[in-house]
């Protein structure tokens, strides 16, 4: 960033960001006129994620200089995908077919085949950028960035290190990622709220779809009763006992495959975070089976849908709108590669007539991942999270392995 930033006290940002949220439900749920058409167009969830943008775009607040994002990603992600997992119908929502599956291996597949075109095309534009050799080349760069679009952070890390990425390279590369999938998540987010609208165009089958959720809403309410401090401390109880749980399984078992698996690194077994992910999902399926869904009454979904709605709101402060000022090349072609991706998406959700929440979940769970697969999922209904962290955990597994294929894909088009 170019100064220092105005706000660098996490308890000030937090209380901003609480703000945000506040203002953005109370004027969602407004009478006037303005607000209605507003949130017609912009749903709830896309402003929550765009306004924190605006103190970094602004230089209110540096990201790299905060820990909130990494507290509600260590925290409150786990809690909310334990809650809003384990009073889940996920009998239900196993029944919802194979088309979720289909849409995220296509989103792969868009990826793979997307980054050879997209350097092909930067290659025609800018041959001599194409043609920088060692650890700076933009091959290697663009690798990792196909590692953290199909899979995360872990998987970038891990073809940084396969490929020898250069630190100038693997920064440039970070800033593109955080943008346009940045700009992704809001469109994601946009097509959640619009999702009957989409759904007709992609001309999809959504009866599963409506059977899982008016379940869900038949369930709570049959069950719903008005919280007691009992039933919220229960809820807290399950929800950060078992992070508590996540966080020490990770601590185990990242040291052990660490030792013991030395070589295993591009399956994300050494990264604590997919361990979190891994065991938050375990346990939530598990207390779904139990009397634990029954919290689902008491209010345990709108609190994990309010750690998520903390969550995008710190993702939100990932971005940086001016960014596009430095490089606006590589921003070029990462809009370019993403693009690519998505005709992939469309095309096939449409040829397969598959809803759009497949679409885009199977879409996000590649480009964004654990943290924000399963907010764009609670965008369609809660109730459909446990998709999205199932997703979002296979993302991690083939992502070094899709972005390694990448990678020598692209190398071959550089002629290096």
């Amino acid at each position: 960033m170019a100064g220092s930033p105005m706000l660098t006290n996490d308890a000030v940002i937090f209380g901003i960001l609480a703000l945000m949220l506040g203002f953005v439900f109370w004027t969602s749920e407004s009478g006037h006129p303005f607000w209605k058409r507003f949130y017609r167009i912009f749903p709830p969830l896309l402003l929550a994620y765009f306004l924190p943008s605006l103190l970094t775009t602004f230089d209110v607040v540096d990201p790299e200089q905060s820990q909130l994002y990494f507290m509600a990603s260590r925290y409150l992600l786990p809690a909310a995908l334990i809650l809003l997992t384990a009073v889940a119908d996920l009998p239900g929502t196993m029944k919802l077919g194979p088309k979720a599956l289909i849409m995220f291996f296509t989103g792969t597949v868009g990826i793979i085949l997307g980054g050879p075109i997209a350097i092909y095309i930067l290659k025609l534009v800018a041959p001599d950028l194409v043609a920088i050799e060692g650890e700076d080349a933009v091959w290697r760069g663009m690798s990792t960035l196909a590692g953290s679009w199909i899979g995360g952070a872990a998987n970038q890390t891990a073809l940084r290190e396969i490929f020898g990425t250069g630190g100038d390279a693997f920064s440039i590369w970070v800033a593109v990622d955080v943008l346009v999938a940045s700009v992704w998540l809001a469109m994601m987010l946009w097509v959640a709220a619009n999702q009957e609208r989409v759904d007709r165009w992609l001309k999809a089958d959504v009866s599963a779809l409506e059977a899982v959720k008016a379940k869900a809403q038949a369930f709570e309410a049959q069950h719903a009763r008005i919280p007691s401090l009992r039933d919220l401390i229960l809820i807290l109880a399950v929800g950060f006992g078992a992070t508590g749980v996540c966080h020490f399984a990770a601590d185990v078992l990242t040291p052990f495959f660490k030792t013991n698996f030395p070589d295993a690194a591009q399956l994300s077994v050494h990264s604590p975070f997919f361990w979190i992910v891994v065991v938050a999902t375990i346990i939530g399926v598990a207390l779904s089976f139990t009397p634990v869904r029954k919290l689902q009454g008491a209010g345990a979904m709108k609190v994990g849908s309010l750690f998520v709605y903390i969550l995008v709101a710190t993702v939100g402060l990932q971005m940086n709108i001016l960014a596009l000022r430095d490089t606006p090349i590589f921003f070029a072609v990462g809009a370019i590669w993403l693009a690519l991706h998505a005709l992939l998406v469309i095309g096939v959700a449409r040829l397969i007539r598959a809803p759009s929440f497949f679409m885009a979940i199977g879409s996000e769970a590649n480009i964004g991942g654990a943290a924000s697969a399963p907010a764009v999922a609670a965008a369609f209904h809660p109730s459909l999270i446990p998709v999205g962290a199932l997703l979002a955990v296979l993302g991690y597994i083939v992502g070094t392995f899709g972005g390694w294929l990448t990678g020598q894909l692209m190398r071959l088009i550089s002629g290096q």
